[in-house]
């Protein structure tokens, strides 16, 4: 009891813990369109496709602003987004080869860059591989404050234009009709899924992004059939995996905050896929139990009927 209030009082847990909290937040309600729209690789692609905007970044600035590093990685991330949806549109290529086609280049540009810059004779390219594999733990106040000022003008967006956003998700052509710009509004929910991600890469690097984005999303998703309830239910397991993550890793020596965030996150998919009313594996296989018993049932008595 002591060692867990003792971790609560602590102030870098505090600020790390924050910061998961918000990340799985955005990405649990951002990541709800992403599974709808049958868009859950997007994530993957994208956070892939920042790391050379990161080193781009610090290579123009010299130096690990983090502003500047996560501005380049929005960039990078836009530019690889924009790229996927013209060779969709102008080309037969689908979208999951394009995606990986784009995934891949952007992927290896960047460990190019970053095995250039740490060539380079100075330590200031120190810590730029955090990126890949996330770092939580290098979390500062001004990281949490960004986090929540971007955070909260994509929940604002989200609000603003959620009848919007619900309509397209779900019929793009109804919405068309209705005299919304299903090109606009794909544009506009693609760009905040892309701010969405740039936002965990430090948290959880390029490669586990994908999982904050779609995991909390995908455990929703096994509880409701209503959009409004799938995406609060996102936002409060990519919470509390971020929170929960956290506190395990802080816990154990050695143990890296981010994979342990994602591990929660997929333990709480788990448990909805089992658990899950109506979706649910074992609330199915009762069912399916309690139909044959009730055939053998009315069987028996058409037969002593007979």
């Amino acid at each position: 009891m002591e060692s867990l209030i003792l971790l609560l009082s602590d102030y870098t847990f505090q600020t790390v813990a924050i910061g998961s909290a918000i990340l799985g937040l955005i990405s649990g309600v951002l990541g709800t369109f992403a599974v709808l729209r049958k868009q859950s690789l997007l994530g993957d692609g994208v956070s892939h496709a920042a790391l050379p905007g990161v080193v781009l970044g610090f290579i123009l600035i010299g130096s690990k602003n983090t502003e500047f590093l996560l501005l380049g990685a929005l960039l990078s991330g836009l530019l690889s987004t924009l790229l996927i949806t013209t060779i969709v549109k102008y080309s037969r290529i689908k979208f999951d080869s394009a995606l990986a086609l784009i995934m891949s280049v952007f992927f290896g540009l960047g460990l190019v860059l970053l095995t250039y810059v740490q060539k380079i004779p100075n330590a200031n390219q120190a810590g730029l591989n955090r990126f890949i594999f996330g770092q939580a733990s290098s979390l500062m106040r001004r990281d949490v404050n960004l986090m929540i000022i971007c955070g909260s003008i994509l929940l604002l967006l989200l609000i603003i234009f959620w009848k919007e956003f619900k309509i397209f998700t779900f019929d793009s052509e109804f919405a068309q009709s209705l005299g919304f710009s299903p090109k606009k509004l794909d544009l506009l929910l693609s760009l905040m899924t892309v701010t969405g991600i740039i936002l965990g890469l430090q948290t959880v690097g390029v490669i586990l992004m994908s999982a904050m984005l779609v995991a909390p999303a995908v455990a929703a998703r096994q509880w409701t059939n209503k959009l409004s309830v799938m995406a609060f239910l996102g936002a409060i397991f990519g919470a509390i995996s971020g929170i929960f993550g956290t506190a395990v890793s802080s816990f154990i020596p050695k143990l890296p905050t981010g994979p342990t965030i994602v591990l929660f996150a997929s333990l709480i998919v788990l448990i909805s896929i089992l658990l899950a009313p109506g979706r649910g594996i074992l609330h199915r296989l009762y069912r399916q139990k309690h139909n044959r018993s009730l055939n053998i049932e009315r069987r028996a008595e058409n037969d002593s009927t007979i």
